[in-house]
């Protein structure tokens, strides 16, 4: 299990809390330090079922110098949406925990958070 983390956000100061509480074994990525490929990217949106403006944090500052708001979400838009993702990780939405079972969730919540360890011990 790896979890897509910002030490300076509370809600993956959360999840963390909660995979250490569950006794969970887990890697970090720092992301906006260890910044995802566009390919890595498109392997996430992969396993969570999502298109890239769905995990696209669209009020920051960078979201709204580029204009997302007015890019169309689209299949031919995508692979702008993923690059803009790739070149500005600030944007991306977090904490994302890809489960070894080949899922991955988006884990804003601590119900979210949950279903990931379940998916993570089934897999074991």
């Amino acid at each position: 299990m790896e979890i897509w983390i910002n030490p300076a956000c509370s809600k993956c100061r959360s999840a963390i809390s909660t995979l250490d509480a569950e006794g969970v074994e887990y890697t970090v990525r720092r992301y906006l330090e260890d910044v995802p490929s566009e390919d890595e990217i498109k392997a996430v949106l992969g396993r969570l079922g999502l298109e890239p403006w769905d995990i696209t944090r669209t009020q920051e500052a960078d979201a709204k110098e580029l204009g997302l708001k007015d890019w169309a979400r689209d299949e031919g838009s995508r692979d702008r949406w993923i690059k803009a993702l790739a070149e500005h990780p600030k944007l991306i939405q977090r904490p994302i925990i890809t489960a070894d079972d080949g899922t991955a969730l988006v884990a804003r919540t601590d119900e979210a958070v949950q279903e990931a360890i379940g998916h993570g011990r089934t897999a074991s």
